[in-house]
């Protein structure tokens, strides 16, 4: 579609639900103003706490409505543009919604607009790698814009996409949840994992998993199906592709290597391991994702195993930080899940490493998560809302002395304690399991302030 947005929204009455202190709807906000639209911004938090957010919409005219919803906002729209973190059951969504009042979100407008062909990735764990890593390899050949939940809108992008371009989507379940708003699917759809996650915000496992399968529930024909062979749940989704899509599998290799001593075993195999740089067998397992994704776009093998070779990694995902009297420190932030955190275990030896676990309690289960650091950790210190539970699940499996489990009421104590029980050789990694609301902003502060600990002189 043609972004004749001058037409679509001058003078129309729009409110966008949701400003965020980090700006998330600050994007759409910008372009909603600059196509004439008679924008409102409506937070439940006041001024003070979306500072920045604020500053960046100085001048444009937007009516900005803090500290708390007016009901009017809502029913006296013509269009509601929902943040993604807003839960779906907000009694003035629900009531707009009975007035009539359509709602869409940031993520819909533009893929309504977008002319290039879209490869969305989502998944548990490893979206965020296996997207970037997706636009390293397509970037070979194409123009590639990598946005969503990754990273920043792509709205005022519109212009410079063009129809031989690809766009690379990371895209989150709560973005996901609305797709059905547009009813229209990316090109290649990929879906790294699936386990419990965010059950707070969809209220079960079954309607988070619902939510993800919107990623290839619109696809047509032609489109391609990229699912873990590894996921068993994801992998039987293969039965519920649309008719005429293509369902491709990956795996990672049984035995991957890292680094420059890892090399492929098969020659050019279709599951032979890359050589990668970042450190861990799911990242082979993202290797693999985002080579699917490139094939499916015509990216040959040895032109993605390039890029995929040089791809670092990304910042608060199992990221070294420095060396510290012979033991390696890793900041791994972004692990906001016990799956997550049970892959990252994995990345390391056995009593090898010691993890700094717990944060805010999303209500999952950390029963799975402390077997595996009971079976693997060599300490475990745990901190924030959910210590308690990790440190009763630790206890609960562990059959011998290993591993040493503490508690700590700060990150900075979690480092200093981790950094006592950690030998040289060892490592030490930030891999909570849980979001960050209960101490932190979120979870790049978290990975932050835990990398300024480690470099402090």
């Amino acid at each position: 579609m043609s972004d004749s947005m001058s037409e679509t929204f001058a003078g129309r009455r729009v409110t966008v639900v949701g400003l965020g202190r980090f700006g998330g709807g600050v994007g759409v906000t910008r372009w909603l103003c600059e196509r004439g639209a008679a924008v409102t911004v409506s937070d439940k938090a006041p001024a003070a706490d979306l500072a920045d957010s604020v500053r960046q919409l100085e001048g444009l005219g937007a009516a900005l409505h803090l500290g708390g919803h007016d009901e009017r906002d809502f029913l006296r729209a013509e269009l509601l543009v929902v943040n993604p973190a807003i839960p779906p059951d907000m009694p003035l969504l629900l009531a707009a919604a009975d007035a009539g009042v359509p709602q869409t979100t940031e993520m819909n407008l533009f893929l309504q607009r977008c002319a290039a062909p879209v490869v969305a990735v989502t998944g548990t764990v490893g979206k965020s790698t296996t997207t970037a890593m997706a636009g390293e390899a397509l970037g070979r050949r194409f123009a590639v814009h990598v946005g969503g939940n990754i990273g920043r809108s792509l709205l005022s992008d519109l212009p410079a996409i063009a129809p031989d371009h690809v766009v690379v989507l990371e895209l989150s379940s709560f973005q996901l949840h609305r797709l059905g708003q547009f009813a229209r699917g990316p090109h290649v759809a990929v879906v790294t994992n699936l386990a419990p996650n965010h059950i707070d915000w969809h209220g079960s496992f079954e309607a988070y998993a619902e939510a993800k399968k919107n990623i290839f529930r619109f696809q047509r024909p032609g489109d391609v199906l990229v699912l873990n062979a590894a996921d068993a749940g994801v992998a039987a989704w293969a039965a519920e592709a649309p008719a005429g899509v293509r369902v491709e599998l990956f795996d990672a290799p049984a035995q991957p290597g890292h680094g420059r001593d890892a090399r492929a075993t098969h020659g050019q195999d279709a599951h032979a391991t890359f050589e990668l740089k970042v450190v861990g067998r799911h990242n082979q397992s993202n290797a693999q994702a985002a080579w699917k994704a490139a094939e499916a776009m015509g990216v040959d093998r040895p032109t993605a195993a390039a890029a995929l070779a040089e791809f670092a990694g990304l910042p608060h995902r199992l990221q070294f930080v420095a060396e510290r009297a012979g033991v390696r420190y890793y900041n791994d932030s972004k692990c906001t899940t016990p799956e997550g955190g049970i892959v990252a275990l994995e990345a390391f030896g056995p009593r090898q490493a010691v993890f700094i676990v717990g944060g805010y309690d999303k209500h999952v289960g950390f029963e799975a998560f402390g077997r595996a650091l009971a079976r693997r950790a060599k300490g475990v210190v745990a901190i924030g809302a959910t210590a308690g539970q990790i440190v009763a699940a630790v206890e609960a499996a562990r059959s011998g002395p290993a591993p040493v489990v503490q508690r700590a009421d700060s990150l900075a104590a979690a480092v200093a304690a981790a950094a006592r029980l950690a030998e040289p050789g060892d490592a030490v990694a930030l891999s909570p399991a849980c979001a960050s609301w209960d101490m932190f902003l979120n979870y790049e502060q978290r990975g932050e302030q835990f990398v300024e600990l480690i470099r402090a002189p």
